[in-house]
Parts: structure tokens; C-alpha cells; sequence
């Protein structure tokens, strides 16, 4: 990876993921957190939303389901090797860019001061193998944390009583934005593909393909293969990039 900035800048060596829903890293960035990981970058998760209200089960409550994908996210962040990961606790499926959502991320970053923060695409797509089918909470999520990194976290006249609460401006160096329709930044995740999906997989609640199946999609997905078929009808995120399993984003530079 080149860096717009070197490991003698504040900041280098620190990476940030915002999502809205355990189980959203691992499918999109979760192969990246672990290569940065690997690369001695302390690397620390932040879930939007507290995860309740993912499933079919009707013999279920919110709460004991948010109980579980918690520990979930938990134990696939050990798999990754992550230093923390932070739940705001906003409720599922009804995430909104509000103010309150963009101090709460602002908080966290001025608190991990992250030369890296990895977010998802704050856009509704309508078109590829999906469209129109962007999840409300992923695109709150993406909204707000861009907000965050700027100018919210950066102006100390921002939320003033973060000052008071101790945590100084902190000036992110670059995003990384999952699923941009246009990606620029191809990370090679080939060394840590395995370990994504075991973590991938840590999130039994969420499954309803066996470990077989999931491995798969995210080899259509994470690999370089083209897929015509009417299920998906897209390339892999490697293709055409010279690596066998490779995770997309778009590049923006502070």
C-alpha cells in the first residue's frame, strides 16, 4: 500500500472501520483490517447500530439477538486481531445522519486518531447485481462518519464539549470507502482471505448458507473471476488487478 503519509506522521500505524451492523466489516473490509494488522497497525472497529433486528427467527427479542451478533462481532474481531471494537448502540434499521450519530463517531476518532478510516459508500446504488438495495443503515452510516472525519472530529469548534470531555481535534490523513461504484484502491488480501472468512463466519446468526457456500461467495466476490450468471452478473474485486483475492474501495486524501 502507498500511503499519502509516512510512519513518522501522527497517525500512521492507526486504522479506523465505521459500519452500521456487526457482520458488515467481514463482508467488506474485514481481508484489508487483517493485512493492516498484520502490518503492526493497531486497527479498531466502530458498529453504528446495535444489531437487532437481523433475522427470521420470530422465537427471537431484539435484545437477545443484538446480545448475540455483539459477542459475534467480538470474536470475529479476535480472529482479525483487532484492538478494540466500539458499539454506539443505535437501533437497527432506523440509523439516520444525525448530529448526534456524527458526534458520536467524531468522539471516537478524536479518542483512536486513525491516519486510516474505512467507511461504507454513503449512496444508494441502482445498478449492478443489487440494485436499489442499499441498506438505510449502511447509508446513514457512511454519511455520518464522513461528516465526522470532516470537519466534525478535525474543528475544535465542533461539538465543543469534546474539548471539555478531553478528546483534542484530530485531522484523519485518508477514507477508504467500501463499495464505491468506481473503486481506485485494490488491496491484496490473497495472505488474509482465509482468515476473513473464518471471521466471515464467526457471525453464526447471520448465516443462512452452510461454511461452504459462504466461502464461496466471497471467493466470487474477493476473487478474480468474471460472473455472467443472473445471481450475480458482476467481476470479482480482483479481477484484472494480478492478485488472486482483493478488496475495492474508493481513495480520498485530507
Amino acid at each position: 500500500m502507498t500511503l499519502d503519509f509516512g510512519p513518522n506522521e501522527e497517525g500512521y500505524g492507526k486504522a479506523m472501520v465505521v459500519f452500521a451492523h456487526p457482520d458488515d466489516a467481514e463482508w467488506g473490509c474485514s481481508g484489508t483490517a487483517s493485512k493492516l494488522v498484520s502490518e503492526n497497525w493497531d486497527v479498531t472497529y466502530v458498529v453504528c447500530t446495535d444489531g437487532s433486528k437481523g433475522t427470521a427467527n420470530r422465537d427471537i427479542s431484539s435484545k437477545q439477538l443484538s446480545k448475540i451478533r455483539q459477542q459475534e462481532q467480538i470474536n470475529a474481531g479476535k480472529i482479525i486481531g483487532l484492538t478494540d471494537v466500539i458499539f454506539l448502540g443505535y437501533p437497527d434499521g432506523y440509523l439516520e445522519p444525525s448530529l448526534n450519530l456524527r458526534k458520536d463517531i467524531a468522539r471516537e476518532i478524536r479518542k483512536h486518531k486513525p491516519g486510516i478510516l474505512i467507511c461504507p459508500y454513503p449512496m444508494r446504488s441502482l445498478d449492478g447485481p443489487y440494485q436499489g438495495s442499499g441498506h438505510p443503515d449502511h447509508i446513514a452510516a457512511g454519511e455520518a462518519t464522513l461528516s465526522a472525519v470532516f470537519p466534525s472530529a478535525r474543528d475544535h469548534l465542533t461539538f465543543p464539549d469534546l474539548l471539555q470531555e478531553g478528546f483534542e481535534p484530530w485531522a484523519v490523513k485518508e477514507v477508504w470507502i467500501v463499495g464505491h461504484p468506481n473503486p481506485d484502491l485494490f488491496i491484496d488480501i490473497s495472505s488474509e482471505f482465509e482468515k476473513s472468512v473464518s471471521a466471515l463466519l464467526a457471525h453464526k446468526s447471520q448465516m443462512s448458507m452452510n461454511d461452504d457456500e459462504v466461502r464461496q461467495r466471497l471467493i466470487e466476490w474477493k476473487g478474480k473471476t468474471i460472473h455472467n450468471n443472473s445471481n450475480f452478473g458482476f467481476k470479482g474485486r480482483a479481477h484484472g488487478q494480478g492478485m488472486k483475492y482483493a478488496e475495492s474501495f474508493k481513495r480520498l486524501k485530507y
